[in-house]
C-alpha cells in the first residue's frame, strides 16, 4: 500500500502501517451514501410523506456514517442515539450484543430509521430493532453502511445497505478496533495479527 494513501498527514503515518489495504475509499463512500440518502428519502416520502422521522444512530460506530447520511435527507428529522455493543476492547468476532441507553424520547406513532455500521452477526440490528418496535412507532427502517458476506442466524435483513464487503475485520469511516481508527477516512482492514 502506498503511504499516499491516507495523504501526506504525518499524524496518520502510525496508522497507515497497521492497515493491509483500504478496502472502499472515500470517494466511493461518499457517492454511495448520497445514493442512499436519496433512496431513503424517496421511499419514505412516498410510504409516509416522512411525517414525525426519527433517526436512531447506534453508537459510536455509525456516529460518522450518521453525520453524513442524514445531511442527505430533506426533511424534518429528530436523532435519537442508542447504545449497543458486540466488539468491546480488543475483539476481533463478536461477543454478542449489551444494549446502553436507548432513545430517551417517545416513538409512538413515529417513522424511525435505524442506522448502524455494518451488518455481520445481524444480532445487534435485530436486538436494536426490536427494542425500537416495543415502542410502538408506525414504521421501522434499518439501513447500514456495511453488510459482510457471512452466514447469519437471524432472518432479518437491512432496507438499505451501502456495500457489501468480504469477511475480513474493518475499520475506518467510524468502524473501530479497541476504540481507535474511526477517523480513517477510508474502510480500510486491518493487518492481522491486529497490532
Amino acid at each position: 500500500m502506498r503511504p499516499s494513501a491516507f495523504g501526506a498527514t504525518p499524524t496518520l503515518a502510525a496508522m497507515h502501517a497497521e492497515i493491509d489495504r483500504i478496502l472502499i475509499d472515500r470517494s466511493a463512500i461518499a457517492t454511495r451514501v448520497a445514493q442512499m440518502g436519496s433512496a431513503i428519502a424517496s421511499d419514505l416520502e412516498r410510504a409516509c410523506g416522512a411525517d414525525r422521522l426519527v433517526v436512531v444512530p447506534v453508537m459510536t460506530g455509525a456516529l460518522v456514517f450518521a453525520a453524513d447520511l442524514v445531511r442527505t435527507l430533506p426533511m424534518r428529522l429528530r436523532l435519537e442515539l442508542l447504545e449497543a455493543s458486540s466488539y468491546p476492547g480488543q475483539s476481533t468476532v463478536s461477543q454478542g450484543v449489551t444494549l446502553g441507553a436507548g432513545p430517551r424520547t417517545d416513538l409512538s406513532g413515529s417513522h424511525v430509521l435505524i442506522l448502524d455500521d455494518i451488518f455481520d452477526s445481524g444480532r445487534t440490528l435485530a436486538a436494536v430493532r426490536e427494542l425500537v418496535l416495543a415502542r410502538a412507532p408506525a414504521s421501522v427502517r434499518t439501513a447500514v453502511l456495511l453488510s459482510k458476506r457471512v452466514s447469519r442466524s437471524v432472518a432479518m435483513r437491512p432496507d438499505y445497505v451501502g456495500f457489501e464487503v468480504p469477511d475480513e475485520f474493518v475499520v475506518g469511516y467510524g468502524l473501530d478496533y479497541d476504540g481507535w481508527y474511526r477517523n480513517l477516512p477510508d474502510i480500510a482492514v486491518l493487518r492481522q495479527p491486529v497490532p
